[in-house]
């Protein structure tokens, strides 16, 4: 499911839809009211005088019902025609338990519901009776609200634009109830995973409250966002690692050093929020530089905040006077920061930046921290309650590493669909480790995509050794390593390297021959001999052979990312695992060693992610006899796509 969403369940007049609001007002996420849905098609069942499954059906293929999913005024049309406050009617409470029970428009339904949670934007909040169970099984928190009888009669009765006495409105919700939980087809259940608020004693407010802390305990909120931005050289990543806390953005005196738009999450006083480091702005770029621009203006867009960055000692320049029309044509809300200033002298050149119309300038010293705590509180006071910005919820997270200029850009650009990070012929483009969220082969992935990794990379420039060091970092963070690979040039020592890293780390790994449509046949032989003298030592590697410019084979990508977390993640069951070591040992034992025969006594799986094998025995294990044993162990219980570690402990020998 690509979206977050919250499940809300329980039986009617618990609060459902008022609490589902007020949450999606909150958070800016879209709402669904399923029991608004049910009743527009028991709305058309009343309206065309029928009672029939089948004629149901039938009159739902010529009607068109649609639900506006605006928090702020949701409304359910049929036909076109407004129905949101007919279906509130008493004649339409007494029926529409029985047309929710029937199969055929519960699966239609179903099918609506789920295209409604898969076109939200951001987020969405469902409710019903059978969301956390049936149409949203996956999703991200679910809640169980429900209410005493004469609770729920109550709210309903205040709900009514009908004059109905409380007590038949008790009678009526007591009677869906009992046919809500007790139909053939998804009856009204609490999820197992759900959590549950009894309403029956607590205000909305209260109610909204606690939902609002569980969004937040699971991180389910989207942070708010700030865009640095500014010309070339003025300070931007060094402000950045300052906000941080740490070093991860590229600093040097050299203009230009940062070129992707690079997200980084950060806290303050207990706000968590994403800054994004971009390259510098430019009025008439050029080369590099146009797409450099572009990626800085999208990060504008994004932002639910921008920091406009100058270099006090330079000035503000015409370019920054472009760049501040450019911010003002984008409506976004603007706070203006004098950079570099290390003293109190250096405040007078600052209040000359009052001329260029974005209010007080805010003075600080990226390099030596002057000031910055006090931008960090006005920030923080600044900033939305809830952001735009996805946090980390549970996503594969997959590190797209090899040589440069292989394609790992162009790989996550085909990917997405878009143009998420910078491409150019220029080698070494991408220096940034990027994250991006990507939906293909029907799941979300995280994809890291890292800078290409350089031989005797502690012998380059600054620029290299720091982007060879996040490239590492990235790794470590991943679950899986994507390796690219040109299938056009002979492969390297070093791709045979970043291969050897990805298996240190223990991650799953596929390798990936990228630019298959430059390879010919007289080429395609050369590689598989390379391969199969090269990479002699992964043959258990899952092997995609694609083209990222063209797109072609992409689709193969996904069903080996998929085998090689499922063996990362694989466990085999103690007696399994011993019932195959007997036999292993029984038909091939360990070779003699000093004249005596070692002695397997039994073997454990310690670990997964990578698999980890402890064999406990009496005496040394050859490591053929190892790798043997690994081999085997693959052969029998398919470990493709993942490194496994088969590792010895000596026992006391028993000579009994």
């Amino acid at each position: 499911m690509p979206n977050l969403v919250l499940a809300i369940d329980g039986p009617s007049g618990s609060g459902k839809s008022s609490t589902a609001k007020a949450i999606a007002l909150r958070a800016n996420w879209s709402y669904l009211d399923t029991g608004a849905l049910y009743r527009a098609v028991t709305y058309l069942a009343l309206e065309n005088k029928i009672e029939s499954e089948d004629e149901i059906i039938r009159s739902l293929e010529s009607n068109a019902i649609v639900f506006d999913t605006n928090p702020a005024d949701p409304k359910i049309f049929v036909n076109e025609k407004d129905v949101s406050s007919e279906i509130r009617l008493q004649r339409i409470n007494d029926f529409v338990s029985n047309v929710s029970a029937m199969p055929t428009v519960r699966k239609v339904l179903l099918e609506l519901q789920r295209k409604y949670i898969a076109d939200a934007p951001i987020g969405i909040v469902v409710e019903g009776r059978d969301i956390g169970t049936v149409v949203a099984p996956h999703a991200q928190l679910k809640i169980y609200l429900h209410a005493d009888i004469d609770e729920r009669a109550q709210r309903r009765e205040n709900e009514m634009i009908e004059n109905i006495d409380r007590s038949e409105i008790g009678k009526s919700l007591a009677s869906r109830d009992e046919i809500d939980s007790t139909r053939a087809v998804s009856p009204l259940t609490q999820a197992e995973d759900a959590a549950v608020i009894d309403s029956t004693r607590l205000s909305l407010q209260e109610v909204v409250d606690q939902v609002w802390k569980w969004l937040k305990q699971r991180n389910l909120l989207g942070l708010p966002t700030i865009a640095v931005i500014g010309r070339p050289n003025v300070g931007k990543s060094t402000l950045v690692n300052r906000m941080i806390g740490r070093r991860e953005a590229i600093v040097e005196d050299t203009p230009g050093v940062t070129r992707d738009r690079v997200k980084y999450e950060a806290e303050w006083n207990g706000r968590r929020f994403f800054l994004i480091d971009t390259g510098g702005w430019e009025v008439k770029p050029e080369g590099i530089s146009e797409k450099i621009t572009a990626g800085a203006e999208a990060a504008i867009r994004e932002a639910d905040l921008v920091m406009f960055v100058v270099d006090v000692q330079v000035g503000a320049l015409d370019e920054d006077q472009s760049l501040v029309d450019l911010l003002r044509k984008s409506g976004k809300k603007v706070i203006l920061v004098a950079n570099k200033i290390d003293n109190a002298e250096d405040e007078a050149d600052g209040y000359a930046l009052w001329n260029l119309g974005l209010g007080e300038p805010r003075f600080v010293s990226a390099l030596h921290g002057r000031g910055s705590g006090d931008l960090l509180d006005l920030l923080i006071a600044q900033l939305p309650e809830v952001g735009t910005a996805q946090v980390d919820d549970g996503y594969r997270r997959v590190a797209l590493v090899g040589r440069p200029n292989v394609g790992k850009s162009s790989l996550l650009n085909v990917l997405a669909g878009s143009p998420r990070v910078l491409v150019d012929d220029a080698e070494g483009t991408t220096r940034d480790a990027v994250d991006e969220l990507i939906d293909f082969g029907g799941s979300t992935w995280r994809f890291i995509d890292t800078a290409g990794i350089r031989r005797r990379a502690h012998q380059a420039s600054g620029t290299d050794y720091y982007a060879s060091l996040r490239t590492a970092i990235a790794l470590d963070r991943a679950e899986v390593a994507l390796v690219i690979f040109d299938a056009s040039q002979i492969l390297t020592e070093q791709d045979i390297r970043i291969v050897s890293m990805a298996d240190e780390a223990g991650k799953a790994l596929v390798i990936v021959m990228n630019k298959w449509d430059l390879v010919d046949e007289e080429r395609q032989l050369v590689l598989d001999r390379e391969i199969e003298r090269q990479l002699e030592r992964y043959p258990w590697a899952q092997r995609v052979n694609l083209s990222a410019k063209t797109g072609w084979h992409r689709d193969r990508l996904a069903p080996a990312l998929r085998t090689a977390l499922t063996n990362w993640e694989k466990r085999i069951p103690t007696a399994k695992l011993n019932a195959f070591l007997g036999e292993l040992v029984a038909a091939n034992p360990p070779p003699v060693r000093g004249g005596k025969q070692p002695k397997i006594k039994f073997a454990t799986q310690a670990g997964t992610c990578p698999p980890k094998f402890v064999v406990f025995a009496n005496g040394f294990l050859e490591s053929a006899y190892r790798r043997f044993i690994e081999r085997r162990l693959r052969e029998v219980f398919g470990f493709d796509g993942t490194p496994i570690e088969v590792a010895v402990k000596l026992k006391e020998r028993d000579d009994a």
